[in-house]
């Protein structure tokens, strides 16, 4: 498996500088008017693109320069899953889909992990395009094969972009429909993509080459359906095959010995492992004992305390199995609390601001995670795209029109951006913040009454119910849920199946009122993707859109950040966007893993440095015959 695949694009355009930009119409489509792009005369032909400067790797590389090139084929990896599955489709809202599921797919262009901007030839030979990015072609390789040996051409790529087009999840649709004027074929091996004048041609080049390929033979022949769950996948050109299943218990991957493109420069020294294994359970506790017994061999960790104080077992002692912290230079992951802002008792962000001042981070940090995690405060944490502090000068001059139009209040020029809340590490309930959190619901008409309870004018309750499938978050919720009813609130935290959870909390349900999850950022490179996740479009379609944000405001920024033509104004504009986001109190910002906590059997090897990106376990490690062999016959492993 490929991990990082990327549909993303980089500009060769001269860098425009944002303020001369604003100050000529704020960056027009802030104004909400599309200019016309002047199509350019020069026609880049090349071995992949990238979105802002050029890319790193030459046309004649040989092998990514974080793999090793001589690493042998051969071993098994198996890791282990939450929950079920019932469905080898990831592209469905319905169904649960096993963990990999998209392992047999390709696209076009793919990523690397260790350059967040640059997207290389795969299925392609070469691509061009003008310098404005109107349009694409790709000339495609003419020896790959999907996994039963017929050829892939342009039909099926033709095939796949309209299916996605057609069947693909709501959100996606309602983004990128529009911005695809034309695909032509224009011959077996050549396609072309023309896109829709006013679009931002950014990302368009990248988003065409990262479609998913599948086979339009096989998939009219057996009368498959995108929009449906199954059991059997669709056919791809990917390097894995699906081996064996049982439902709800175990995947295997098998690595498929005729695979196309062993030798292609993007591959080699990655896929190593034959097989694949994931082993599922009901709960991370009886997996972590699955892992001590040896049922599966590689571990990601991610409870502090578990990593702090369980992991002295025997074969940890003995040194059969490794534990190491290894760098993470990703963008925090935005683990959050979001409301369900159609509920009636969160339009208020008076209401959300309080509810938020009841996390106490310090004292869960302090008390419950052994000091291991570090406070989310932004949408973009542990990146240089967090605001910070007072706008500066060009986020000001990108908010202030928005200002000017009404969307905006005129305090987002001048305030701080929110911070997380402030709580003392010895008490769980932070009387400071308490106060402060009373004030806010009496201020927005939540009085409590002789019992405690809040209620407004109406006699409806405060009510705050949250639901979860993990029940690692036990701890911390119920202390949060603690103090949110210290406050007057009739709150509560769930645990239910992970099916349950995916029904209610997916479109069209959206049945809870708040839910701790990850919210999207977009990566260290954001793009389209942002308005799958908070475009009013997706308001009550996206499965990104769980909160059902919609501001038309936002929807201005969002239009900003895909116009943006240097990485400095793509900065200026997302740190324009989290400060707005931030200030609406849409959600709870938690905590977050600075580094990778891995421990596995010690049958593994891996480059010396890992790309900054990614672990890459399942792709750039490598099985070492004889220690497997010697730890099978110490009697470590089974």
């Amino acid at each position: 498996m490929r991990t990082g695949k990327r549909g993303t694009a980089r500009t060769k355009a001269a860098r425009v500088d944002l303020r001369p930009m604003i100050a000529i119409g704020t960056l027009i489509a802030a104004l909400g008017v599309l200019a016309l792009p002047v199509r350019a005369e020069t026609i880049i032909k090349s071995h992949g693109i990238s979105t802002f400067g050029d890319l790193a790797l030459p046309a004649d590389f040989t092998h990514l320069p974080y793999v090793n090139p001589d690493a042998p084929k051969g071993g098994e990896m198996s890791q282990w899953a939450p929950g079920s599955f019932d469905s080898f489709n990831p592209y469905a809202i319905a169904g649960n889909s096993a963990a990999l599921s998209s392992i047999f797919y390709e696209s076009i262009l793919s990523g690397t992990l260790d350059d967040v901007s640059a997207a290389y030839c795969l299925l392609c030979e070469t691509m061009e395009y003008p310098e404005d990015r109107s349009w694409v072609i790709f000339n495609l390789r003419k020896d790959v094969k999907f996994s039963d040996g017929t050829p892939m051409t342009a039909e099926d790529v033709l095939f796949s972009h309209n299916l996605f087009m057609e069947k693909g999840i709501p959100e996606y649709r309602s983004v990128a429909g529009g911005k695809f004027q034309s695909v032509e074929v224009l011959d077996p091996y050549r396609i072309k993509f023309t896109f829709t004048p006013g679009t931002p041609f950014r990302d368009m080049p990248g988003q065409a080459g990262g479609t998913t390929i599948f086979s339009k033979k096989h998939y009219e022949e057996n009368n498959r359906d995108l929009e449906k769950s199954s059991l059997e996948p669709f056919l791809g050109t990917g390097p894995y095959v699906l081996e064996s299943f049982e439902p709800g218990r175990q995947v295997i991957y098998e690595r498929d010995e005729d695979y196309w493109g062993e030798k292609h420069p993007l591959n080699v020294g990655q896929n190593n492992f034959d097989r694949i294994r994931i082993e599922y359970f009901a709960d991370d506790n009886a997996a972590f004992e699955a892992f001590k017994g040896g049922v599966y061999t590689f571990r990601n960790e991610s409870l502090p305390k578990r990593w702090a104080l369980e992991y002295e077992f025997p074969a940890v002692q003995s040194g059969a199995v490794k534990k190491e912290v290894l760098p993470s230079g990703n963008i925090a992951g935005g683990q959050s609390i979001i409301f369900n802002l159609r509920r009636p008792q969160f339009q208020d962000p008076r209401v959300r601001e309080a509810l938020g001042l009841m996390f106490n981070f310090e004292w869960s940090n302090k008390s419950l995670f052994y000091d291991l995690f570090a406070r989310v405060n932004s949408i973009w944490e542990n990146s240089e795209m967090a605001a910070t502090g007072k706008p500066t000068p060009e986020e000001t001059a990108i908010l202030q029109p928005l200002v000017d139009e009404g969307l905006l209040p005129a305090g987002i020029l001048t305030a701080e951006v929110p911070l997380g809340s402030v709580s003392s590490a010895d008490n769980a309930l932070d009387r400071k913040n308490l106060r402060r959190a009373s004030q806010l619901l009496d201020e927005a008409g939540w009085v409590a009454g002789d019992d405690g309870i809040r209620r407004n004018d109406k006699g409806e309750t405060l009510r705050m119910e949250m639901v979860h499938s993990r029940t690692d978050l036990l701890p911390v919720m119920n202390a949060y849920v603690e103090n949110l009813r210290a406050l007057g609130v009739d709150a509560s935290f769930d645990i239910i199946d992970d099916p349950q959870l995916q029904e209610r909390a997916s479109p069209p349900n959206f049945d809870f009122d708040a839910l701790p999850t990850t919210v999207v950022n977009g990566g260290l490179e954001p793009g389209a993707v942002l308005k799958q996740a908070w475009a009013s479009v997706a308001k009550d379609n996206s499965s990104r859109n769980r909160m059902g944000y919609a501001n038309p405001a936002v929807d201005k920024l969002l239009d900003l950040v895909e116009f943006a033509a240097s990485r400095e104004e793509l900065t200026t504009v997302v740190k324009a966007l989290d400060r707005v986001l931030r200030s609406e109190f849409v959600l709870v910002p938690r905590y977050y893993k600075r580094d990778n906590w891995v421990a596995y059997y010690d049958m593994y090897e891996r480059p010396e440095v890992l790309p900054p990106y990614a672990v890459g376990e399942l792709s750039i490690w490598w099985y070492n015959a004889e220690k497997a062999e010697a730890l099978k016959t110490s009697g470590a492993l089974k």
